[in-house]
């Protein structure tokens, strides 16, 4: 059964810093497009930032650019998110996906639609306190 399980979440002060991670079980996703996404209750998922297979090419919401930062070791198997300098909107579930649609990319453009991802995590809660 493959699986992506978040973990890091927490409550933390505005200001602060956490760093989600993201392992994978039950197949590896090297080669593929990893991402992270949050979602509230009662809205869309909303695109946090993508890496490639080779961590070559990075993309951010706008909204985190300049304070996440997203990596990964496909020796583990693991993709990471480093949040800092945390605001209260950042408060909500995080989700880790993977495209295993497409291997080994090499464009320029990492999705940022969650049709362009066919695995996710059940997710990790962020909470900011102002």
């Amino acid at each position: 059964q493959v699986q992506l399980v978040e973990s890091g979440g927490g409550l933390v002060q505005a200001g602060g810093s956490l760093r989600l991670s993201c392992a994978a079980s039950g197949r590896t996703f090297s080669s593929n497009t990893m991402g992270w996404f949050r979602q509230a209750p009662g809205k869309e998922r909303e695109f946090v930032a993508a890496i490639s297979w080779n961590s070559g090419r990075r993309s951010y919401a706008d909204s985190v650019k300049g304070r996440f930062t997203i990596s990964r070791d496909n020796a583990k198997n693991t993709v990471y998110l480093q949040m800092n300098s945390l605001k209260p909107e950042d408060t909500t579930n995080y989700h880790c996906a993977a495209n295993s649609r497409v291997a080994y990319y090499s464009g320029t453009y990492l999705s940022s639609d969650p049709e362009g991802y066919d695995y996710w995590g059940q997710g990790t809660q962020v909470t900011v306190s102002s």
